[in-house]
């Protein structure tokens, strides 16, 4: 086999439209633009979230709330997801990603109460709620912030 026999799958690659070449393929005349209008011009292009005019949604909908723009969102974990781990274990963010569990842990990790947690092991994270660290320790384990 040599460079010249070389040919991509039949299907693989087609032949792009080529527009404004005649009424007799279909893309001629206008070339699929419709007739006048904003986006019929070249250059004619309406940004995201704009409305003709009209006031954008974004705007017309009042604020509500506080957003922390400096808050680090962290890595939640229900307590159901450490039983893959043997008794007497030490569960953290390494060991987690190391079971596959989680991908990656930049900011932390917080463990949720959603499910039961039938073995003794010693959990470190950022943050526990209330009713995880609960169960955690009347499992037997213990609950590290870190």
């Amino acid at each position: 086999m040599e460079l010249h026999d070389l040919s991509p799958v039949l299907g693989s690659t087609q032949v792009g439209k080529r527009k404004g070449r005649g009424t007799g393929t279909g893309n001629g005349k206008t070339a699929g633009r419709g007739h006048k209008g904003q986006k019929a011009r070249s250059g004619g292009k309406v940004r995201a979230g704009f409305e003709g005019g009209q006031m954008p949604l974004a705007r017309r909908i009042p604020k509500r709330g506080f957003n922390n723009i400096f808050a680090k969102p962290l890595t939640a974990v229900n307590l159901a997801a450490l039983n893959a781990f043997e008794d007497g274990a030490v569960v953290d963010a390494a060991a987690l990603i190391e079971k596959g569990m989680i991908h990656e842990c930049p900011n932390g990790l917080k463990i949720l109460a959603n499910g039961t947690l039938t073995r003794k092991l010693t959990v470190k994270a950022a943050s526990f709620s209330e009713s995880a660290k609960a169960k955690i320790e009347d499992a037997g384990g213990k609950a590290e912030v870190v």
